[in-house]
This record gives C-alpha cells, structure tokens and sequence, in this order.
C-alpha cells in the first residue's frame, strides 16, 4: 500500500518543485494575478459550455468580443466560419435548436497569458441528443485567442476542432 502512494507523491512533489521553479523569478503579486487569471479564463470557458447546455445564446455570444471569429472544422476540412457576435448567436441558436439535450464536459484547459492577451487549448467531450433520441457525441478541442477588455476575458478568436464522433440510438 505504501509503495502505491510514492509513486504519486513523488510525481506531485516533482510537479510542484518545477512550478515553484518556474514562479520564482515572479514577485507574489505577479504570481496572484496569473493565478487569478487563468482562474477567469478557465470560468469562461467553462461559462460558454454552461450556457450552450442551457441553450443561452444571449449570454453566450457576449462572451466574445464584438467582432470575434470562429473557424470550425471537421475531419481536418473546413466547416465554418463566423464573424461577429451576431452571427455567432444566429448560428449558435439555430444549431442548438436542433437538440433536446446539449452537455459540455471540458477537460484540461492550458493558457499563456501575455499582458491583456492569452492564448489556450481546451479539450472538450459534447453530447447532443436529438428529438428522436440519436445521440451524437463529440471529441473536440478548441484553440482560443483571449483578450482582456473592460475589466474582463473575453473570446476573440476560437478555432474548434470536431475530432471525432460516436453516433447511437438511445432509449425506445
């Protein structure tokens, strides 16, 4: 029993000492205010999942900035593009519309922040279930460019990237 918690102890102390590392050449406030910010760009992304499963899309597009882009493909082809916080929720909405159940499960999130810009990849698990109970789950991964603007992060440019899917007829 002891031997099974070394080894995750020993990769955790590992995991700490380099990130100590890495922070200290940053005073405690810099290292708050990176703390604080990948914290807010994790809640956004979080927040645009949150809001598609409740079929917001009011909400959601004001999570872009004004004149955000979205680029979407699929099996390596491109799919899509939008521009714009109007056109993101025009297709947003009738897209969701198609759907009796949307769930975001978003996994890791990696951001680098440069002053009021930061850049991330967030992996994401979708499950849509359809009226007629076909449910189609999604492999995604999302690159973000992030800006800060008026006292918050905000999407400037999504790339999402529809990786793999699973298709099954569910219930009667």
């Amino acid at each position: 029993m002891m031997k099974k918690l070394l080894f995750p102890i020993a990769i955790l102390l590992a995991a700490l000492t380099t990130s100590a590392q890495t922070m200290s050449d940053k005073t405690l406030e810099e290292r708050i205010s990176e703390l604080e910010n990948k914290a807010a760009l994790k809640n956004l992304v979080d927040n645009f999942s949150n809001l598609a499963d409740v079929k917001d899309v009011q909400a959601q597009t004001l999570l872009f900035t004004e004149n955000a882009t979205i680029d979407t493909y699929r099996n390596g082809l491109a799919v899509n593009y939008l521009e714009g916080r109007k056109q993101i929720g025009d297709t947003f909405g009738a897209f969701l519309s198609n759907f009796k159940t949307v769930y975001h499960f978003n996994g890791q999130h990696a951001v680098a922040i440069t002053g009021n810009k930061a850049t991330g990849t967030l992996y994401c698990l979708t499950v849509l279930i359809s009226p007629d109970n076909v449910k189609t789950t999604f492999g995604i991964h999302y690159n973000d460019e992030y800006v800060y603007e008026n006292g918050r992060w905000l999407i400037s440019k999504r790339t999402s990237y529809f990786d793999w899917q699973d298709i099954q007829r569910i219930g009667q």
